[in-house]
């Protein structure tokens, strides 16, 4: 026969506090469950993480694409329209201010010449016998004057059948072929439109030509320095000099661009007009400074404000700015170097190695670590 176990008697107090402890340590599992899963799960999708303010140096950049091109153009077209009876230069050939590039018929242009230096040989003739008749010699002198200027007009068109290189440079163009209509302007000579007969360029005088943004072109100015990379040039690096801005807007699309103008005192082996290139022009820079990834500031008008944690606990707390750069912005107080900010990040991709707006300088961080430098592109001003 099986003896029954005796009763166990606890008292009410020790129930009470029986209760309390599994209650205590539910809620501490469930506490750190859940601080867990909400960890696991920021981590997972990036919507924020901390890094440490840092001290170092912050630059803003102006970037922009261009193109190299002759800093010396000229078109030049015929005086005389006519068919084209001689081409003496193609692309490439090398020019001489004057040489002669092409002729058109001058038939035509002669016979006008010939018969305006009668017309006018015919009105001295009036005016001699006007005057040995002691007449009035007026209307005779006014017949003069007016074959002179035929005779002006003619002798012009009779030069533009011929056309002369305007500068000394490189035939860059011939828009025309021997046997084929040239169109002649009242003048002839050079154009700055581009589509005269035949185009020069000084190949050894070469700029880059870029546009930026209206907002970059106020933190421009004309003397500043520029670095110049060339995309069929790998590894070509030289300085620029700023020398014009545009002075009015080319608007496309509703964005605003202007102009720049870059001289180049150096030119690298290879170069040539027309190739591609990207300008970088620094606009500000301070060394030695406190600063953080632009992400973790919140600014609204003239106000800035990031999330610290201190404590474990995230508390808001607002700063003064002083240089904006892509990758940093500088902050003249608010913050100590090392303290953690927090950053918010992308929800809708992974952040492959970087932050958003570029990260901090030098590549992001590895395991919230911070560089001591600070980079930017294009960047804001003070």
């Amino acid at each position: 026969m099986l003896r029954s176990l005796p009763r166990l008697r606890l008292s009410p107090a020790v129930l009470v506090n029986a209760v309390l402890a599994l209650a205590v340590a539910g809620a501490a599992t469930w506490a750190y469950t859940s601080f867990a899963s909400a960890e696991a799960a920021e981590s997972g999708t990036g919507s924020t993480r901390t890094l440490p303010v840092a001290q170092g140096t912050v630059t803003a950049t102006v970037t922009a694409s261009g193109t190299v091109r002759s800093a010396s153009t000229a078109s030049a077209s015929f005086g005389t329209s006519g068919t084209v009876t001689e081409i003496r230069v193609q692309v490439g050939d090398k020019v001489s201010k004057g040489q002669v590039l092409a002729t058109v018929d001058d038939k035509a242009a002669r016979r006008q010449l010939d018969a305006a230096e009668a017309n006018l040989d015919a009105a001295e003739d009036a005016l001699d016998r006007a005057e040995e008749a002691g007449s009035d010699t007026s209307e005779a002198e006014a017949q003069v004057s007016q074959a002179e200027r035929e005779v002006e007009e003619a002798e012009d068109g009779v030069a533009g059948t011929t056309l002369k290189a305007p500068m000394a440079g490189t035939v860059t163009a011939v828009n025309g072929s021997v046997g084929g209509a040239a169109s002649g302007g009242s003048t002839g000579g050079s154009s700055e439109s581009g589509s005269g007969f035949i185009e020069i360029a000084d190949l050894g005088r070469l700029e880059v030509s870029a546009s930026v943004g209206e907002a970059d072109a106020t933190r421009l100015k004309a003397g500043q320095t520029g670095a110049v990379t060339w995309n069929a040039l790998p590894g070509t690096e030289v300085v620029a000099k700023l020398a014009a801005i545009d002075p009015n807007a080319t608007s496309q699309n509703n964005v605003v661009t202007y102009g720049v103008t870059f001289s180049l005192d150096e030119l690298p082996e290879g170069v040539r007009a027309g190739q591609s290139v990207s300008v970088s022009v620094t606009v500000g820079q301070v060394d030695n400074v406190v600063y953080v990834n632009p992400a973790a500031l919140t600014s609204v008008g003239g106000r800035h404000m990031v999330t610290v944690v201190e404590g474990g606990q995230r508390v808001t707390r607002p700063v003064e700015i002083g240089l904006e750069g892509d990758s940093a912005t500088e902050i003249t107080s608010g913050l100590t170097v090392g303290e953690q900010v927090v950053i918010n990040m992308p929800t809708t991709s992974t952040n492959q190695g970087g932050l958003p707006g570029g990260g901090f300088p030098g590549g992001g961080f590895q395991g919230g670590g911070g560089p001591p430098g600070g980079g930017a592109r294009l960047g804001g001003g003070r």
